[in-house]
């Protein structure tokens, strides 16, 4: 059975405005004095309104949302003790101004990127697969690149940007998407051609190194696994596991395909990247592009696509049923961006959809 983590960025906010504060550093010094010794599950972000923590690797599903749930509250609890609270948001809802980190790196990505460091205040789930090797793993990216769209627009929990509605589901993917490195990349082949990919990129000068290889999905540095780092941070802890659930199904389902011969679809950057940007635009209300057709879809239709493609490995995992449910759950409230629309809708305030999802992360 292949192992999973996840890594999920949180937006640290007032206790009482719901307005993003740069409080990392002083919840990252509460964790560090807890007696539980959880301090190293958390890490700070590029800005200190974030909060990111990683589980550990788990093969059953159920003991991973339980780490989830059980990490988002240990945040929240650290959080509480500066006056704060954590909220699985991948955009702030309300107005602010993002504080970079003090860190070496940080700072030398604002002296190097400029206001594309500054708006980056955006919270992602990042969600690794194990793999055998990493020819195993370049074998799943090559053949799981249509259908990361699929997960993003599943993911899609940042419809407001600055105090107002962006127009898009995820507009955190468009704003990630203005570092150099990121987005969909084409089929490598070989793990031998994927490492002269990122070193040749690396000695361009433009990336600080290797772990600015910001690809939709990577091989990891640090696991022998494969990162895929499409999504938004989910406000739904079941969403994140569902994610997850069908993500070991991608990696699992391309690794049969490779070794019975199967070769990975021919679709360019060019297409992939419009289906991204479908993704972003339209979450899961109106069409998506299949990724079997690259043609307009209905939302719907293409997860169901995607649920179909991974049918087996999920049988086989015993994912299948509450796959299923999860799977129709999301269809029927549907993701982050159509909750926080319709909260704001119903209370016509933004800092009361800040409130309520605070509430949301924890349930």
């Amino acid at each position: 059975m292949r192992s999973v983590g996840v890594e999920e960025e949180l937006l640290l906010v007032d206790a009482r405005t719901g307005e993003p504060r740069a409080l990392s550093a002083a919840v990252l010094a509460a964790a560090s004095r807890d007696p539980l010794g959880n301090e190293e599950v958390f890490e700070s972000e590029l800005h200190r309104q974030q909060l990111e923590f990683a589980t550990r690797p788990q093969t059953d599903m159920a003991d991973l949302a339980k780490e989830i749930r059980r990490w988002r509250a240990e945040a929240a609890r650290h959080a509480e003790g500066v006056r704060a609270s954590v909220a699985a948001l991948a955009t702030s809802p309300l107005e602010v101004s993002p504080a970079i980190g003090s860190g070496e790196r940080h700072q030398w990505l604002a002296d190097n990127f400029g206001l594309t460091v500054q708006e980056q205040l955006t919270c992602g789930c990042h969600i690794h697969v194990s793999v055998d090797s990493d020819e195993e793993g370049v074998a799943v990216l090559d053949r799981m690149r249509p259908w990361l769209s699929v997960l993003l627009a599943m993911s899609a929990n940042s419809p407001f940007w600055q105090g107002g509605d962006s127009g898009y589901g995820s507009y955190r993917n468009r704003v990630w998407g203005r570092w150099p490195s990121a987005g969909p990349v084409e089929v490598f082949g070989t793990a031998d051609r994927y490492h002269e990919q990122v070193g040749d990129m690396t000695a361009s000068g433009v990336l600080k190194d290797a772990g600015m290889v910001y690809f939709d999905a990577r091989l990891s540095q640090a696991y022998p696994t494969v990162e895929t780092r499409v999504a938004d941070v989910c406000l739904d802890p079941s969403t994140t596991v569902l994610l997850a659930t069908l993500t070991r199904g991608l990696v699992e389902t391309a690794v049969r395909q490779w070794h019975d011969g199967v070769p990975p679809g021919r679709h360019t950057v060019a297409l992939l990247r419009l289906a991204t940007w479908r993704a972003a635009r339209s979450g899961l209300e109106g069409e998506l592009i299949h990724p079997v057709t690259m043609r307009p879809a209905p939302a719907e239709a293409v997860v169901r696509a995607l649920f179909d493609h991974v049918r087996d490995a999920l049988e086989d995992s015993g994912d299948i049923v509450p796959a299923q449910e999860a799977l129709a759950n999301l269809l029927k409230t549907g993701n982050g961006a159509r909750v926080q629309r319709e909260l704001l809708r119903s209370t016509g305030s933004l800092r009361d959809v800040v409130t309520e999802c605070v509430r949301r992360t924890l349930d």
